[in-house]
């Protein structure tokens, strides 16, 4: 399987490049550590997803219905024998009792920014926090975003990430998720951030819940590729498609 996310000191580059238009835009941005890494082999990595939503006149942006993600096809996510969390375990639940009960499925963790809108009043900036499980739904692989916030009200949410393998393309992997009309409809996020990584043992093996290798060719020092693809989907029909263009560098 393979994934997305950083912006650590000395790895690759997290700068923010800003896609959109017609008053709309994404400021989307993003690596990942190290950023040195074999031609031949998959190692360890960490990675992070930053991205703002905005509009030009500081307007609320329309809703956001939908999110996908496209992976690198030579980054890799591994879930052998890594614990499952199951959506009812953490649903109505604030982050200390979602940690609780699925710690040994965490992969990833980050932090969002939102404006709530409650009873008609003018909107109220929320800050809260994302806990990211590995999960499955029906026998097949998913990922669990757990968002919640406690004030100005207690909200939880958790979105649940499908995930697909195609067989052509730059992106090997690809992931969505469609964002309750309850939950878009009380307010709207500004900001997210999130940071992947996990490294566990299971049956006195080492996994990385990340790895990757640099592809660059025979002789080459290191390799630009797309990184990661993102999708944001609005209501009103409004789409806006991002791409990440990074290096690596062989060691």
């Amino acid at each position: 399987m393979t994934l997305l996310c950083l912006a650590l000191g000395g790895a690759a580059v997290a700068r923010a490049e800003i896609f959109g238009g017609n008053g709309l835009f994404i400021k989307f941005g993003g690596g990942f550590a190290p950023r040195k890494l074999p031609r031949d082999r998959d190692v360890p990595v960490t990675v992070r997803l930053d991205t703002t939503i905005k509009t030009g006149d500081g307007s609320a942006p329309p809703r956001l219905r939908r999110i996908a993600f496209g992976v690198n096809r030579y980054g890799r996510i591994t879930t052998r024998g890594l614990p499952v969390c199951r959506a009812s375990e953490i649903e109505s639940t604030d982050s200390a009792t979602a940690l609780e009960r699925c710690k040994q499925a965490l992969v990833g963790h980050g932090s969002f920014d939102a404006n709530l809108e409650l009873h008609g009043d003018e909107p109220a900036p929320v800050h809260g926090r994302m806990l990211a499980f590995n999960g499955r739904s029906h026998g097949h692989p998913v990922f669990l975003l757990h968002v919640y916030a406690s004030k100005p009200a207690d909200v939880t949410i958790v979105l649940r990430f499908d995930v697909r393998h195609p067989k052509h393309g730059k992106f090997g992997t690809e992931l969505s998720t469609t964002i309750p009309t309850l939950a878009s409809d009380v307010g709207y996020v500004t900001g997210v951030s999130l940071v992947f990584g996990r490294r566990y043992r299971y049956r006195g093996h080492d996994y990385s819940f990340l790895s990757a290798r640099c592809a660059a060719p025979s002789g080459y020092p290191g390799a630009l590729f797309s990184f990661t693809r993102g999708i944001f989907a609005f209501a009103g029909g409004k789409r806006i498609v991002t791409t990440l263009v990074r290096n690596c560098t062989v060691r």
